[in-house]
């Protein structure tokens, strides 16, 4: 039999909306119990020089990330290294099964799971992940010391990683779809000015194109969006930072979406179309998607719960079961 643990609030994610719940909600003495996930730290373990999070004129992101965590810990929050694999938002108690086998049950949950890099879709995109094309300069940056480098995008990831790349590669090519980045004025200028890197305006990727034995990336194929002409540049690595889509697949038939998978919340909170789910961070915002937004939703997240746990008179909902249509759209939330 799985074994089975009880909790007050269950955070699922453990970015700086899922830290800064864990932070809230243990201070409300709630005994908050934080599953971190696939990605412990979520996106920002992947940012080198964060600049905009404030009091720090200058931070690295996984540091940052590391603070949140132990910050977490010392305020009372359990965190545990576990993946939730499927959760039932149908009853309360809420359940949560996870990779370890162990099955969470909560009388809130607060999601914070949220986003993931998004891929170009190509076949020979697919073929070289991992040996010459990546979503992560940061992870695979060092390997391509004295190479030239090609960066798919136009927004701050975009631009950043561009920016973080020249510290390894000879050149760096960034290409994107139209002829104005989406990135930061800021950003935009040190792009511009940096004597390594090359924008090439107009262009979309064809194929990547590389060795077979060894495996690995040799050229991009582009093609010019204006007049269908087709160019190949050498490289040896690709990097896809064309943004990013929200991990939303646990709850994607139980709770109301908009804009292509976000979790709809109501306006000014956190709570979500289940009356005791929460939801913070990227898995929400598809506007800001900004660390310190989303640590702000985080703080929403668990001051909604202790608000919410406290009109239940505090007490564990045992096994009820949610009308259709109770807080949420038909057809969600009930079997």
């Amino acid at each position: 039999m799985s074994p089975s643990r009880h909790t007050k609030v269950l955070i699922v994610g453990s970015g700086p909306a899922g830290y800064t719940a864990g932070v809230y909600a243990a201070r409300a003495m709630l005994q908050p119990l934080l599953v971190q996930g696939i990605e412990p730290g979520g996106q920002l373990t992947t940012t080198t020089e964060v600049e905009n999070w404030p009091g720090d004129v200058q931070v690295q992101g996984p540091d940052l990330m590391v603070r949140m965590e132990a910050h977490a810990r010392e305020m009372g929050c359990e965190i545990v290294s576990d993946i939730i694999t499927s959760l039932d938002l149908s009853r309360r108690p809420f359940t949560a099964q996870s990779d370890s086998g162990t099955v969470y049950t909560a009388d809130a949950i607060i999601l914070a799971t949220g986003a993931r890099a998004k891929w170009l879709g190509l076949p020979s995109e697919e073929k070289f992940k991992g040996f010459g094309v990546s979503a992560c300069a940061t992870c695979d940056g060092f390997f391509y010391r004295g190479q030239e480098i090609v960066v798919i995008g136009g927004g701050n990831t975009a631009v950043e990683e561009a920016l973080f790349l020249t510290n390894f590669a000879s050149k760096v090519t960034l290409v994107h779809r139209r002829n104005e980045l989406r990135a930061e004025r800021i950003l935009q200028d040190r792009l511009f000015k940096h004597p390594k890197i090359e924008t090439l305006w107009f262009h979309e990727v064809a194929e990547v194109i590389g060795a077979e034995s060894p495996l690995g990336v040799e050229g991009i194929r582009l093609r010019n969006v204006k007049t269908g002409a087709i160019t190949e540049i050498p490289c040896k690595g690709v990097f896809v930072a064309i943004g990013h889509s929200p991990a939303s697949e646990l709850v994607k038939d139980q709770l109301e979406m908009h804009n292509g998978g976000y979790v709809t919340v109501k306006p000014g909170s956190t709570e979500t179309t289940i009356p005791g789910v929460f939801a913070a961070g990227d898995l929400t915002d598809h506007k800001y998607r900004q660390a310190v937004t989303s640590a702000g939703m985080g703080c929403m997240a668990a001051l909604d719960a202790e608000h919410w746990l406290a009109a239940q008179g505090d007490q564990p909902q045992k096994d009820t079961i949610l009308p259709m249509g109770y807080g949420a759209p038909e057809g969600v939330g009930a079997k």
